[in-house]
């Protein structure tokens, strides 16, 4: 596979990190790609381009389609994702609830279900739906994300409040079962790679920031997550940010926590719960207190002034389920932003791009950990919408 690297083997390694490149090239102008063209951008010879290619439709990743317009010459064949063959699974672990979603090459959805359990029955219902899908698809299935809320190293889930796990090695418990490599992608950093890879050319930094039924964060830099050394980078939501009398009692057992004043639960009350459909949620966001908006804006624009005034980034981002609260949240929040602090700029706030759904970041992540490729926007979209 062309990110399979053995850094004891330079030779191997060079013609892996070619054959990324390439792979590349055909993700982001799949259907249009040549192998001329792999070639002039690459600065490889022709020769290298055709073996590369080559190997890439050995391995099932890419396919020959139809005929290039001609440029004078022998019309050229144009290459395609393989999208009849491989697939990648999104697990989005929630409280409560898990989405499972296999996706095609080409970022296809082909599958979708929704499984439901308890805290007692999570883990043994997660086995035996990951069980099933390595029973039903077998050997085509490449490789797994699975997409929680707590901090992880891609390998173990370091501490999760909301799902009650502390150094839980998830990603060895799973691997035996579906055969393939696991990576652990905290939820809101998948959010955030979802949300970079809407942008054709993204650049600077820019701070994401999920609210759900916790408050979340992830920064990017030009496309690419920016993680801490400790795996703990974008962890918010239990930063005390009021103070005194207006200071709420946090889950955490503290008081004054971003979350227990800018998450959905204290947006919109305890009924709301990470999972629930929609039209639920649209539902508790109509009649939310007005107070309560108002409090949650000023409480979450400190958290972002201050972040703001440290990074410069280009926009803010606001994730998760929050677009119901509409207009009058953000315009809210952008107001409470918008002072003027010596030396400061305006940042602009806005909302996620709806296009991404919630299983886009983990299949991503997949596929970067396996491929060492990224869909293109027009992909990312196709994985956020069922395939016909």
């Amino acid at each position: 596979m062309p990110n399979s690297d053995d850094p004891r083997d330079t030779q191997a390694s060079v013609r892996r990190a070619n054959l990324r490149r390439a792979l590349q090239l055909v993700f982001r102008s799949s259907g249009a790609q040549t192998r001329a063209g792999i070639a002039r951008a690459t600065g490889l010879t022709a020769a290298t381009a055709s073996s590369l290619v080559a190997e890439l439709i050995a391995s099932r990743l890419v396919v020959d389609g139809e005929q290039a317009a001609s440029t004078g010459g022998k019309r050229a064949t144009t290459l395609s994702v393989d999208a009849g063959h491989h697939l990648l699974l999104g697990l989005v672990i929630q409280p409560t609830s898990a989405r499972v979603a296999l996706f095609a090459l080409d970022g296809a959805e082909i599958d979708t279900r929704r499984i439901t359990y308890t805290a007692a029955t999570r883990d043994e219902t997660l086995d035996d739906t990951v069980a099933a899908v390595a029973a039903e698809y077998g050997d085509r299935v490449l490789a797994a994300g699975v997409q929680l809320p707590g901090t992880t190293d891609g390998r173990s889930v370091l501490e999760s409040v909301q799902l009650g796990w502390h150094d839980v090695p998830l990603a060895e418990r799973l691997e035996p079962l579906l055969g393939v490599p696991v990576v652990l992608v905290n939820d809101v950093d998948a959010e955030a790679i979802a949300e970079a890879g809407m942008d054709e050319s993204p650049s600077g930094y820019r701070l994401f920031i999920h609210l759900g039924g916790g408050v979340g964060a992830a920064i990017t830099l030009d496309g690419e997550l920016a993680p801490g050394p400790r795996d703990r980078a974008g962890e918010i939501g239990h930063v005390q940010v009021e103070f005194g009398d207006t200071a709420r009692a946090c889950r955490c057992g503290r008081q004054g926590c971003l979350e227990s004043a800018a998450s959905l639960s204290a947006l919109l009350g305890e009924d709301f719960a990470d999972g629930m459909e929609p039209e639920t949620v649209v539902a508790l966001a109509a009649a939310a207190d007005e107070h309560d908006l108002a409090a949650g804006a000023r409480a979450l624009a400190r958290a972002i002034k201050l972040i703001s005034a440290l990074l410069d980034p280009a926009e803010v981002v606001i994730g998760g389920p929050a677009a119901v609260l509409g207009d009058r949240f953000l315009e809210l929040l952008q107001q409470e932003t918008d002072y003027q602090a010596s030396g400061t700029a305006t940042v602009p706030v806005r909302y996620a791009d709806t296009r991404a759904t919630e299983a886009a970041g983990a299949a991503q992540a997949a596929l970067t950990a396996v491929l060492g490729v990224r869909w293109s926007p027009a992909q990312l979209v196709s994985a956020s919408r069922p395939a016909s």
